[in-house]
């Protein structure tokens, strides 16, 4: 099982480019961020987890510029999205973004998605929110062209173009794309469309039980079970919690970072080293 951790980039958080480091030096495999693109004033879409919605929420970095930042100072960590709201990307503009980002990192890029929950977000980029999912999945679809064929066209509802050249390709074939969804629905489109799972561990009943559910779905669509990656956000950082993990098939657990400059993330990451350790 890989370790990576996730943090919300904001303009009074650790630089990233100095977190980016930190993080390799601790040996972890990966570095995820968030994506929000604004934040409407009037919002009457609930925060998932309840309560009133986090300062850092309204303060994100754009996650590519993010990475790229990253990337330039790792040679090895991994840059991942959790999550991009592709549902709000133009996908031949964002197909571009993160083959170049990929390309620029010699191939450590994992793009994490999902379809969002902020209503009044995602209907402020004119994606309607009932039929975001399905906004998702076309959107992912015709990356994949842009990325593998010479000449991309893609026909559907929400995307629709003729042949057109995209450059540059990303270096990883196939560029991992990760489905942040919960639910036996959730499953079937990690399957139908992603290289991977990516769950939060507070919204998961029983990891072992979906993650069969994933490879048996795998199997019925002729994909192979063993090709998925299972992507982890724990709810609590233990020793018990990452063995239930690892016992369940889970390939990768991210660690949630706090909020806050070096001396608070910095003996966080030392902490959760020492954790790893003892696992």
């Amino acid at each position: 099982m890989k370790y990576g951790v996730i943090a919300h980039c904001t303009e009074y958080t650790m630089r990233v480019d100095a977190l980016a480091r930190a993080v390799e030096e601790r040996g972890f495999e990966s570095l995820f961020v968030p994506e929000h693109t604004h934040i409407p004033v009037a919002r009457r879409s609930p925060f998932p987890l309840g309560g009133e919605l986090p300062r850092e929420y309204y303060h994100d970095s754009d996650p590519f510029i993010t990475l790229m930042a990253a990337a330039m100072v790792t040679t090895r960590l991994r840059l991942g999205t959790g999550i991009s709201l592709v549902v709000e990307h133009d996908p031949i503009v964002l197909a571009k973004t993160v083959a170049t980002l990929d390309l620029l990192s010699n191939g450590r890029v994992i793009l994490g998605v999902g379809a969002g929950w902020n209503e009044e977000e995602m209907s402020n980029h004119g994606t309607p929110p009932r039929r975001r999912w399905k906004v998702l999945r076309e959107r992912i679809e015709a990356m994949r062209r842009m990325w593998e064929a010479e000449q991309a066209e893609y026909h559907g509802e929400f995307v629709n173009f003729d042949p057109i050249f995209s450059w540059p390709k990303p270096v990883q074939r196939p560029l991992p794309v990760l489905v942040g969804a919960h639910g036996y629905r959730g499953l079937r489109r990690v399957v139908r469309y992603a290289n991977g799972w990516m769950p939060v561990e507070a919204a998961v009943r029983d990891a072992k039980k979906e993650i069969q559910n994933l490879r048996n779905l795998a199997e019925q669509h002729g994909r192979d079970p063993d090709s998925f990656d299972v992507t982890m956000t724990l709810a609590r950082a233990e020793e018990r919690s990452l063995a239930v993990n690892r016992e369940a098939g889970v390939t990768r657990v991210l660690f949630a970072l706090p909020v806050g400059e070096a001396d608070v993330i910095v003996p966080r990451l030392d902490a959760l080293a020492r954790l790893i350790e003892r696992t």
